[in-house]
């Protein structure tokens, strides 16, 4: 038996660094399908209402629509303030040391009397959370494709009066298939000039052009999805040129039929071309893994190295307006990280870390 036959079985049998202790952000979480199950169940009992089903649906349409009924859940006034701490909670347990959370104040304008006031309370809470479980955060007020351009506006108006406040970006999100980025020129271009990032959803409904309307119209900093520029070489070869990040959620792409299956996701065709990528979980209650498990299928199934995750990782905070400090403690942590022995879990080079 030569060496090459024994090396899947030696691989598959090495002890692994643990993801766990890999610091990281997560950049592309929905705040309501954050939501625990076992929390959905408890929240409708208070309110007396059946529990949505968040599995059996089939295609985006289905998605969204089962996506929107978990408002159903928060109605009551304490609900959502229970919500933000799980989340931020659950989050801190899988590692995570920035979490950008992609959150809609239109869903609780009449609530809290206005977009502002939803934006407020939605800042205070994460706000709150963040200190009480030790994960920097920042907002992410995010655009329904589908709800016309005027609601558009004013989302990117409250965002641009937020920011540095808890806000830090603008999204994009729900069907691109008749919604194209270019339709938002005018939000996106308010986001910018108050100095937030654009971080709009493209390139998983359609194809590379999504991504390349979202580079040239919406300025973005980063694109959630984009997976669909691996059909464009030239566009792949740009994005590794500017270092422009994807946000990618790989459960999600297969759950959703951008692919087939995990194993022929494309990011380590992606990764390989120097594009820099995220790892991110999307809505966890409706698609299954939190961001410790994506990371877990990234090594397991999509087959990346502790290099390649490590480097997902830093982009994961570097791509971002994570406050400096938590840069630079998170890229020194990183460092430590794959320096550590994968059998021992000891660091042989310290002195390389990155203050």
């Amino acid at each position: 038996m030569t060496l090459t036959d024994t090396e899947p079985t030696l691989r598959s049998t090495m002890p692994a660094r643990d993801l766990q202790a890999l610091p990281k952000g997560h950049l592309h979480l929905h705040m309501e399908a954050a939501m625990r199950p076992a929390t959905l169940i408890s929240l409708s009992d208070v309110l007396g209402i059946e529990p949505v089903k968040t599995s059996g649906f089939k295609g985006f349409t289905a998605f969204s629509a089962t996506y929107k009924t978990l408002l159903d859940a928060l109605r009551h006034p304490e609900h959502l303030g229970i919500l933000m701490d799980q989340i931020f909670e659950d989050q801190a347990a899988e590692g995570v040391a920035y979490l950008e959370l992609s959150v809609s104040p239109r869903f609780y304008a009449e609530q809290y009397g206005s977009f502002d006031g939803a934006m407020r309370e939605l800042i205070d809470l994460a706000r709150s959370a963040s200190v009480t479980h030790g994960v920097a955060f920042g907002l992410m007020p995010t655009i329904d494709r589908t709800a016309g351009l005027e609601i558009a506006v004013q989302i990117a108006e409250v965002a641009a009066r937020f920011a540095g406040d808890g806000v830090v970006s603008l999204g994009l999100a729900a069907d691109e298939r008749g919604y194209p980025c270019a339709d938002f020129a005018e939000p996106f271009a308010i986001a910018k000039a108050a100095g937030l990032q654009s971080t709009p959803h493209a390139g998983e409904l359609v194809g590379p052009e999504s991504v390349r309307e979202a580079i040239d119209v919406l300025k973005a900093d980063r694109i959630l999805h984009g997976v669909r520029a691996i059909e464009d070489p030239e566009l792949v070869a740009e994005l590794a040129e500017r270092g422009l990040p994807l946000d990618v959620c790989p459960t999600s792409n297969v759950m959703l039929d951008v692919v087939e299956k995990i194993e022929e996701h494309p990011m380590p065709h992606l990764l390989e071309a120097g594009v820099r990528c995220s790892i991110n979980a999307d809505d966890p209650i409706l698609f299954g893994p939190d961001i410790l498990a994506e990371y877990e299928l990234c090594r397991t199934s999509i087959g990346l190295t502790d290099e390649q995750l490590a480097a997902c990782a830093w982009t994961s905070i570097e791509t971002t307006l994570a406050p400096a400090e938590v840069k630079a403690d998170v890229k020194a942590r990183i460092d430590t990280w794959l320096s550590a022995d994968p059998v021992s879990g000891v660091g042989t080079a310290p002195a390389g870390a990155h203050a």
